[in-house]
């Protein structure tokens, strides 16, 4: 997958190597959180595209403030979760 950003504002800045590939790392950085935030991509698959542990993907999901929580679940779906989880824990036990 390529990404290229063509714009005639940003083509005519002269930047160092080290100055474009800082900005090239952030803007990296924003589309992988953006496809995080809105569920495109797991925190796994994030960390492994930007080269990082899967921890690193969580404290920088707070700095950009995606919550590492599906919103968009009801309390029932989150309690059946739960009650899902707590069942295949307890068949591994036994």
């Amino acid at each position: 997958m390529a990404l290229t950003i063509s714009d005639e504002e940003l083509e005519s800045i002269q930047l160092s190597a080290e100055i474009r590939e800082k900005a090239l790392q952030k803007a990296k950085e924003g589309y992988v959180m953006t496809l995080l935030e809105v569920g495109e991509i797991s925190s796994g698959r994030a960390g492994k595209i930007l080269g990082i542990s899967r921890l690193e993907v969580i404290e920088m999901m707070n700095n950009w403030g995606i919550s590492l929580f599906d919103d968009s679940q009801s309390l029932e779906e989150l309690r059946q979760e739960v009650e899902q989880a707590e069942l295949l824990l307890n068949q591994q036990i036994y």
